[in-house]
């Protein structure tokens, strides 16, 4: 059986380490670099990066954060945020990333898919989903509909179709994020995580409502999640990395354990 991954996650807005619920509402809450310091140090598995305005203001990503949150940790680090070509890709890997995260771009052009695993393997290429529950329709037949550019605009794709989409596109893992459940602290989106852990054959990230080791618990296992990203039961000091881990491997989940 392969380990279960915690997953901290940075968004990041004008260079500052920020958090919102459900997409809104976004506050600053310290320094990302730091932030991904402590992680690193704590035992975190790998640290995701999200420049959250960059797609929808149409920039390029904030390279330099991404180059020093690099220099900063040893471990697997994943960037999104503004990443429409393959020479994006290649130089948020220069900056120090193993793994691109696409998103908004991939739904317009899905060949971006395509062109970043052929460029630098599937490995290192994570679609990021962002998802709202739907009334089901004919569009929309799993009842979660993808939504992109930071929440703002709904495509009418269906979610479940997406996610095998992408996998065949050549996406090497799926980081599956619940809009409603974004930022509350009360537990992940178990049935969708369930609904795309079981119908693709690539690594699952569940994102979305960590508030206590207990969510972890019921995504990792009843979600069939390969791994739960956090964020605010993080950066507000609720719990540490360390604490979320020794508690799941007292339930009997397989965990890296660094100390």
């Amino acid at each position: 059986m392969l380990s279960k991954r915690i997953i901290p996650c940075l968004d990041v807005r004008a260079g500052k380490l920020t958090k919102g619920i459900k997409f809104k509402g976004n506050i600053d809450i310290g320094d990302p670099v730091e932030a991904a310091r402590q992680y690193y140090q704590q035992g975190a598995d790998e640290i995701v990066f999200y420049d959250i305005t960059a797609s929808s203001d149409r920039r390029d990503i904030m390279i330099d954060i991404v180059h020093k949150v690099a220099e900063a940790i040893m471990i697997p680090f994943s960037v999104g945020g503004g990443i429409r070509t393959v020479d994006d890709m290649r130089h948020v890997i220069l900056a120090g990333a193993e793994k691109i995260s696409v998103n908004s771009e991939a739904v317009k052009n899905p060949h971006l898919i395509t062109e970043g695993a052929k460029a630098f393997g599937s490995q290192c290429v994570v679609l990021g989903m962002d998802v709202k529950k739907v009334d089901v329709s004919v569009k929309t037949p799993s009842g979660y509909e993808i939504v992109i550019h930071g929440g703002r605009i709904y495509t009418g794709i269906d979610a479940l179709w997406w996610a095998k989409e992408a996998e065949n596109l050549g996406a090497g893992e799926i980081c599956l994020n619940s809009i409603d459940a974004d930022g509350t602290q009360e537990g992940y989106e178990i049935d969708l995580t369930s609904l795309i852990s079981t119908n693709v054959r690539i690594p699952v990230i569940a994102s979305g409502g960590a508030g206590k080791p207990e969510h972890l618990l019921d995504v990792l296992t009843k979600g069939r999640a390969d791994a739960a990203l956090i964020a605010s039961m993080v950066h507000y000091q609720t719990y540490t990395i360390k604490d979320i881990k020794a508690y799941l491997n007292s339930q009997g989940v397989k965990m890296r354990m660094y100390w």
